[in-house]
Order: structure tokens, then sequence, then C-alpha cells
């Protein structure tokens, strides 16, 4: 039988000891679990920004894996403590939006309330349910407890309104929806929408008022101090620049607007 895995993705930081704390109740109740963290540098409360980051990282974990996820700054309020199930992966943490971009990209075959307290620590914090409530049910979960025991089933969970790019008035309109460590601007700009707007076409990128002509195949295509666009690992196009910080550079934050138009052949 193949050791429990069990991943973390928090807001916590590496600072505190609220990390180590949700690994030692792991551990104590189930010992042979292998832990793996996703991040917790997720900037503070920031729930979209959690929401996408574990969507990029789940899927290459193997099947059974069990997902930790808590950006939680509603904690202790009325939102619910939930596991959400799908085919390949379980999802433990609060239902607050952060398994939006999960729920899109996967079958959900059912959601429970956490509402059985034999699987809580015996006592629960207000302002700490990663410990005391989601991590044993985590651990628990990887000793073979089935989904059901731990709750009564709803048929939804709450989702953030993550905007899609659109098509207006012949340009391709996206966002920036995260800026990695590098800075390296990520937009919501997919790779087949792109390809399905511009037919084959050269295109020119806006990022504020700089423009980028066409795509780029890699990094190490781009000239010094100037942006980039590319499709990067996540499939998702995105803006850089070799060797430096796009968003300090370009002066840009998520949310602003990237536009793709199409050069005509005349």
């Amino acid at each position: 039988m193949r050791t429990p895995l069990i991943t973390l993705l928090t807001d916590f930081g590496t600072k505190d000891h609220y990390v180590a704390s949700m690994k030692g109740v792991i551990l104590s109740i189930n010992p042979q679990c292998t832990l793996i963290d996703i991040t917790h540098q997720v900037s503070p409360h920031d729930i979209q920004e959690g929401a996408y980051l574990l969507a990029n990282s789940y899927s290459y974990f193997p099947k059974g894996t069990i997902h930790l996820s808590v950006v939680d700054p509603g904690v202790g309020g009325i939102r619910k403590p939930i596991l959400l199930v799908t085919p390949h992966h379980f999802f433990v943490g609060p239902d607050n939006g952060l398994f939006t971009l999960v729920a899109q990209r996967e079958k959900v075959i059912k959601v429970i309330v956490l509402t059985e307290q034999n699987f809580f620590l015996s006592k629960v914090s207000t302002t700490f349910h990663g410990r005391d409530i989601f991590a044993p049910v985590a651990a628990h979960l990887s000793l073979g407890i089935k989904p059901q025991v731990f709750g009564y089933e709803i048929d939804l969970v709450k989702k953030l309104g993550f905007e899609t790019s659109v098509v207006k008035e012949g340009k391709l309109l996206g966002k920036i929806v995260h800026i990695d460590t590098f800075g390296n601007l990520v937009s919501n700009i997919d790779e087949k929408i792109f390809l399905r707007f511009t037919k084959g076409h050269p295109s020119m990128i806006w990022v504020g008022k700089r423009k980028i002509h066409g795509l780029g195949k890699g990094y190490w295509e781009g000239k010094s101090g100037e942006p980039i666009a590319l499709f990067g690992s996540s499939g998702f196009l995105e803006i850089s620049i070799k060797e430096e910080n796009a968003q300090k550079i370009l002066k840009t934050r998520r949310g602003d607007r990237v536009i793709v138009s199409v050069i005509s052949d005349q």
C-alpha cells in the first residue's frame, strides 16, 4: 500500500509556528504520512491567489493525494469547513472560494461539511481551524476513514468570480491574474483562446502603455529590458523581462488589462 500523501498550501508564512503545528497534529494521528509543502507564501488573506496556486499544482500529485489548503480570512465565521472529493484527489479546507478552480477542472463527486467533532482536536480555537479541524480531518482521511463519516453532504461549493478573457470590438481582452516570484505577469488568456483568436496571424500584445510584437518561445529569447510575451508552464499568456522583474519595470499589478490585437496582412 502506498504511503499516504498530504500536501499543504497556506498563507501562514514560515516565521510563526502555524505550519509546524498543523504538521505535528497530522503526524501524531498518522506517523506514516508523507507531507509535502506546496507553498505557505500565499499573500495574506488572498483567496484568489491561493485558488490559482492550488489549481496549478494539485494535478501533478498521485491519485489519492489529500490537499490540505487554508487561506481563511473568515475563520470562525459562517463559512463552512469542507472536504471536497474528486475522482483522483481530496481537498480539505474552508468553503470560501478557495476550491473554485478545482471545482471547474475536476468532476466533483461529493462535498462534505465537516461536523463530526470526534475527528477534530478536543479543543477547537475560533482562530486556528487549520490546526484544530482541517489538519486532524486530513490525517484521519489518510488512515482510510470514508469521506461521508466526517459530516453531511451538500451540493455546491462557494465560488469566486474568476473572470475569463473575452473578445470585444475586434480585440482579445484579458487581465493579469497572478504575479509570480520572478515578477512574471500571468494573464487569464489561455493558449487555445489566443490561437483561436489570432488564427495564425501576427499579433500585438499591450500591457499598460507597452506593446509587444508577437510571441516568444521561451524566456531566453528576451532582450535586456524589453518585455516578451509567451505561454508559460500554466498554459496562460504571460509577460516577462529577461533576468528582470516585469512587474516592477512595467509598474503593473494584478487586475491590469492585457490586450491582444491581430495585425492585418495588408
